[in-house]
């Protein structure tokens, strides 16, 4: 049985950017240019948060670092890395879901301060 051949990390982020140029496919042409910027870096993102978590499952949360007659643990480079990587990667995709037409956005219905705030009466 052959085995499965593994993509290219290039072949996995075009993979996504089709998927996700898909899902916006109906986005007027005013917010395509921005959108198309916003899909190749949300696409780029989750493949290297892919690759982020694998090491880090691999080589786990801390690392060894050697000083020279002693060593000091500290949090993995890869861990950091992914803290960072996807806070932007959260902020990108939620710049995405804003680009979608109104009519196609999902409803947030546990956002109870945004209820608060439309249920309010200001005098």
């Amino acid at each position: 049985m052959a085995s499965k051949k593994e993509l290219t990390k290039e072949e996995r982020i075009s993979r996504e950017v089709a998927r996700l140029a898909e899902i916006y496919r109906d986005v007027d042409d005013k917010k395509r240019e921005t959108l198309e910027g916003i899909i190749n870096e949300c696409a780029f993102m989750r493949v290297t948060l892919e690759d982020l978590r694998k090491e880090i499952n691999e080589k786990g949360f801390v690392d060894e670092m050697p000083q020279g007659e002693y060593s000091i643990i500290r949090e993995s480079p890869y861990v950091k890395t992914y803290h960072t990587m996807i806070q932007r990667y959260t902020t990108a995709n939620d710049k995405l879901l804003g680009l979608l037409p109104k009519s196609v956005q999902p409803e947030d219905s546990d956002d109870v301060f945004d209820d608060f705030v439309s249920g309010r009466e200001d005098d």
